[in-house]
């Protein structure tokens, strides 16, 4: 009898779908790469889990379509688990697949820009058997407090009592943000009242306070875990082990061995590409040069600065996570360019770099337009006065929050080859 694990939902993730992938290979769990089309036809049947990473909620319910979701819901009914983080876990409420009756709270009336490291009350189960947690909790309280990382979560609306909450909100740390503002700042300084009067949106993170981070419910025969905290944050330990206790109750084959973190040995020589060679590690350097430029051209000119070593902080008014995401992006490929499919694909590497070194001119510019339009008036990423700023923005990113224009045909074409190449490694 084969022994089911893991399947990851790669489409519509990007840097999440790369962070997730990098923890658990990092924690040598084991999983395999889907995409949408793999669950249409049926290929859930070999799973035991699906971990939707996180990433927009509708853009993933477009992939899946009809069929996927249908899908989803026979997986689940019949006995799979699923496990969904972020976006990833709005993907299963009501407003998306429906596996769980939950909503998300709308925009206007939560905290909407929250990120960084934030305490847990967390109820006793096994996801939460830590060593930090175990001292904290060493007197038998059924409930206790550890810090994790938030990025930018939505909120959920709990009416059913059969959902039980495995972790709720507490306390914000520090170091964290609410938008642009550092939240260990604003509460020794001004606030959050007049500062939520400034910028139109709740702020203060003690809104958040007993609010659920982390429910888990049940599906027909499968377990629905669904988390708006993100245990794949690197080098995020306590996060780590958070993914193992998870794989262990929600996996059926937990304790087998995963495919070797991904390794280039002895470097870009290692692979014979023929005379292919120097003109790959000629174009992948040309794509490098042009993210670090952009990345580079953000922090001087105070827009951003590095939070982690997938993650910036940038400051409202710009859209920070889309730079980011294709700088982390282009960064994996360039690691992995001397796999054989990398030669084989060298057309689509041509592709990218034909789309990614305009849209990175075009980039640079509205950075500037948008650094001198912060010096005159209040602006957000999706409103300014300025009637040239606004007509480049929609080219690069359409005129929805979610990813659009110039961008989304650029990183879909990133991360198309992007996915041929991890799961070339892990086919070898």
């Amino acid at each position: 009898m084969k022994v089911k694990t893991a399947a990851l939902l790669w489409d519509e993730s990007f840097l999440w779908g790369l962070m997730a992938y990098k923890a658990l290979k990092a924690n040598g769990l084991p999983f395999k790469l889907i995409r949408s089309e793999d669950i249409k036809s049926g290929e859930l049947k070999n799973y035991s889990l699906l971990f939707v990473p996180g990433g927009w909620a509708s853009n993933k319910l477009k992939a899946l379509g009809d069929k996927g979701i249908a899908e989803i819901k026979r997986f689940v009914n019949n006995g799979g688990n699923y496990l969904g983080f972020c976006g990833g876990a709005g993907l299963a409420t009501t407003d998306g697949i429906g596996l769980l009756p939950i909503k998300r709270i709308p925009t206007k009336d939560r905290v909407p820009s929250f990120s960084g490291r934030i305490h847990l009350n967390v109820k006793r189960h096994p996801m939460w058997k830590i060593a930090e947690c175990e001292m904290r909790n060493a007197d038998l309280n059924p409930k206790s407090e550890i810090v994790f990382h938030a990025w930018w979560p939505s909120q959920f609306s709990i009416g059913d009592r059969g959902i039980k909450i495995l972790a709720s909100y507490g306390e914000a740390m520090p170091d964290a943000f609410s938008s642009d503002l550092n939240v260990g700042d604003v509460e020794t300084g001004c606030g959050w009242k007049e500062l939520e009067k400034i910028y139109g949106i709740n702020l203060d993170p003690r809104r958040l306070t007993n609010e659920p981070a982390v429910v888990e419910g049940s599906y027909g025969k499968g377990k629905v875990i669904l988390s708006l905290i993100h245990f794949d944050t690197p080098d995020d330990k306590n996060g780590a082990e958070v993914l193992r206790n998870l794989w262990k109750y929600l996996v059926e084959n937990a304790d087998a061995p995963s495919y070797p973190p991904l390794k280039l040995r002895g470097g870009r020589g290692s692979y014979e590409i023929g005379n292919r060679k120097s003109e790959i590690v000629e174009l992948m350097s040309d794509l490098k040069s042009a993210v670090d430029d952009l990345i580079s051209l953000g922090i001087r000119s105070f827009l951003w600065f590095r939070r982690n070593p997938m993650l910036l902080q940038w400051r409202r008014g710009v859209r920070g996570l889309e730079y980011c995401t294709l700088y982390v992006m282009i960064k994996e490929l360039s690691a992995i360019s001397c796999q054989p499919s990398a030669i084989r694909d060298k057309g689509k590497l041509d592709e990218i770099k034909t789309l990614l070194l305009p849209f990175i001119k075009k980039a640079k510019k509205l950075l500037i337009m948008e650094r001198l339009a912060m010096q005159n008036s209040h602006i957000t990423y999706e409103r300014c006065d300025d009637p040239e700023i606004r007509k480049l923005r929609e080219k690069l990113f359409g005129n929805s929050k979610s990813h659009g224009g110039l961008f989304k045909e650029l990183i879909n074409k990133v991360d198309d080859l992007l996915y041929l190449l991890l799961s070339d490694h892990e086919r070898r």
